[in-house]
């Protein structure tokens, strides 16, 4: 089989499409054909050196959809239709840069589907990771108003959508005004642009702060979020599109305002059950849900492929076919 091996930390070009032999499943786990994966950010991050638990050579790749291929245990049927989910793939182990991989069964769903794969690839963490957000960790209730900071991300254009279903009035934030039409297209009520300080735009434009909000831009600019936040309200950080992991000189007193509640949501601690994730996939076959996807690369494409990730500034995930 190929597989794309990043031999040492730095730019794409440390990448290596490699002949290997296909993995062998053991005791509780599966092998899976790799028929498309999802780019993300921690990816990247990884890729820099950012990620130092990370033991290098590894084959990338945190998410893959395709079909099983073998499993020992007989819990799935060879042909089936899987997801895979986080759970320490391709940073722990082995993960989906690949045409097949060795995963455990506990993070496995499997689903119907008539979506192409190039669909399909895009969507198992970005499902996790905005739903899981919005639901698990924000708990959002019809009528609350909510702030989506970071907004065209492929995460944030989901989260639009499915808090607009959910009947929220949602807010979505930019740092380009070209992209305010892509986040009116996808369904937010209003958009702000990001200067950084939106906490001043508020205060002079809206009598109101928000009930939720979700930070996907991350710790750069987390405190101008909470001050956004109505006392009762929620904020949940997410994502990492600054790539900054830790806040210097963090104190809590000072940092969070009184009674505003501050999670995080990650899909590796918490995950999202098949039933809701085969819903979703349904929902998007009826037209309900249009899933942002900016480009499709082929597996021998990968340092492309992060090259683009990394100077892409959104609007919507970057899919691989092995």
């Amino acid at each position: 089989m190929k597989a794309v091996v990043l031999q040492k930390a730095g730019g794409a070009e440390n990448f290596s499409l490699e002949e290997r032999a296909i993995p062998i499943p053991g005791k509780g786990q599966v092998l899976i054909r790799v028929r498309a994966f999802g780019l993300n950010r921690s990816e990247l991050m990884t890729r820099k050196g950012l990620s130092p638990d990370v033991v290098l050579p590894r084959v990338l790749g945190i998410e893959c959809v395709g079909e099983v291929e073998e499993d020992p245990e007989g819990n799935f049927v060879r042909g089936q239709k899987i997801a895979a989910f986080m759970g320490g793939m391709g940073r722990d182990y082995d993960g989906s840069y690949a045409q097949y991989t060795v995963v455990p069964a506990a993070i496995l769903i499997a689903f119907d589907s008539t979506l192409s794969w190039g669909t399909l690839g895009a969507l198992p963490e970005m499902f996790q990771t905005a739903y899981g957000s919005l639901h698990r960790a924000l708990h959002i209730n019809v009528g609350e108003t909510l702030l989506i900071r970071g907004g065209t991300s492929s995460v944030g254009l989901l989260a639009i959508q499915l808090a607009r279903e959910a009947g929220l009035f949602v807010i979505a934030t930019t740092r380009s005004e070209s992209k305010k039409a892509l986040l009116l297209a996808n369904g937010a009520d209003e958009v702000l642009i990001d200067n950084g300080s939106l906490a001043e735009i508020l205060e002079k434009r809206f009598q109101f702060k928000f009930d939720k909000v979700l930070e996907l831009i991350g710790t750069s600019t987390l405190r101008d979020s909470l001050q956004c936040t109505m006392p009762g309200g929620s904020v949940c950080m997410t994502g990492m599109l600054s790539e900054e992991w830790s806040i210097a000189d963090f104190a809590p007193m000072e940092y969070i305002p009184a009674a505003v509640n501050l999670t995080v949501y990650d899909s590796g601690q918490i995950r999202i059950g098949g039933e809701f994730f085969q819903k979703f996939v349904k929902d998007i076959e009826k037209g309900f849900l249009k899933p942002a996807i900016k480009r499709i690369f082929n597996l021998d494409e990968i340092v492309e492929a992060h090259r683009f990730m990394e100077s892409s500034s959104g609007g919507g995930k970057i899919v691989v076919l092995p």
